[in-house]
């Protein structure tokens, strides 16, 4: 089988942290131009390729304007930036925990997406970081969801991401998570629930089904008080929102989940109240680089379980 080649390096350079976007002619396609693929593939509206063309901000590997009538060449890259929206800046730092050579880890806000997607593009950790770092290479071995606050592991060197990513894809990183939930007696614990999870494309909430388990959580019960408890959970594997709807499943909903056990309304723009009470606590791993033996805990403090009244104001 023969290898798919690299993509040469980008001939634009990152704008607030954001890398430019990067599209490939895909052989078998017949469009007499690069701008007829792009309008179909694109679909940006009406005008709005033409006017990036017109306006030389989509460049090929030499860095040159792709004019209207480049002919399409399957395999031939293109680049461009697309345009930032306009995103509500999340009022908490993401704090960093370590640095080395070869890895940031940090301790990332709730509400803050780890890297960007849809409309968190220049507002993600990953953005953040690379700009208050000036670490223009730096990348994400794996990601947090927006709500979910805590440890998030980032490579400095391209070339050695894949052997952290490895880690992750491999389950040879012990990870603990705490979440603040309802208390309730009658739910024995500690326990290993196992179930069948499954998150369907744009459909905000995953479900559990029958069938042979792909989610395993461990969950225990730190303390209690006031009709909340404070929870340690550890996956052992890695589903969508697996420990939400674990939690959910024991009858002990995560405080502050506008998913489960019911979908809410979206949130306005620049609401940061009553956050998800989930942190990802514990990262422990064998640096795969080094040999080190790292392992790192989040500093912060779930709100709910340290000022409930100010948390659900």
């Amino acid at each position: 089988m023969r290898r798919r080649s690299s993509p040469p390096p980008s001939p634009l350079p990152q704008r607030d942290g954001v890398d430019p976007v990067r599209v490939r002619l895909p052989a078998g396609d017949e469009w007499a131009t690069v701008r007829d693929h792009l309008v179909a593939r694109l679909a940006a509206g009406d005008g709005v390729i033409d006017g990036m063309l017109d306006a030389g901000l989509i460049v090929g590997a030499d860095g040159r304007p792709v004019a209207r009538d480049t002919a399409y060449v399957p395999g031939m890259y293109v680049w461009f930036h697309r345009p930032l929206p306009a995103e509500e800046r999340v009022p908490y730092p993401v704090e960093v925990v370590y640095r080395d050579e070869h890895l940031v880890v940090a301790d990332k806000p709730h509400f803050l997406a780890t890297t960007p997607r849809g409309s968190h593009v220049a507002e993600t950790a990953l953005a953040r970081l690379r700009r208050e770092l000036d670490l223009p290479t730096l990348t994400a071995a794996h990601r947090l969801d927006r709500l979910t606050a805590g440890l998030v592991l980032f490579t400095v060197r391209p070339g050695e991401r894949g052997s952290y990513q490895t880690l992750f894809r491999d389950r040879r990183v012990t990870k603990e998570y705490e979440a603040i939930a309802p208390y309730d007696p009658e739910v024995t614990l500690p326990c290993t629930v196992r179930s069948r999870i499954v998150k369907e494309r744009g459909v905000l909430a995953a479900r559990e089904l029958a069938g042979e388990p792909n989610a395993v959580s461990r969950i225990e019960l730190l303390e209690h008080r006031a009709g909340h408890g404070r929870y340690r959970l550890v996956p052992h594997t890695g589903q969508t929102h697996q420990l939400r709807v674990h939690m959910n499943a024991l009858g002990l909903p995560i405080l502050g989940d506008p998913l489960y056990p019911v979908v809410t309304g979206p949130v306005p723009a620049g609401d940061f109240r009553r956050p998800l009470q989930l942190l990802a606590r514990v990262l422990e791993f064998t640096d795969p680089v080094t040999g080190h033996e790292h392992r790192f805990v989040s500093g912060r403090v779930l709100q709910a379980w340290s000022a409930y009244d100010a948390w659900a104001r």
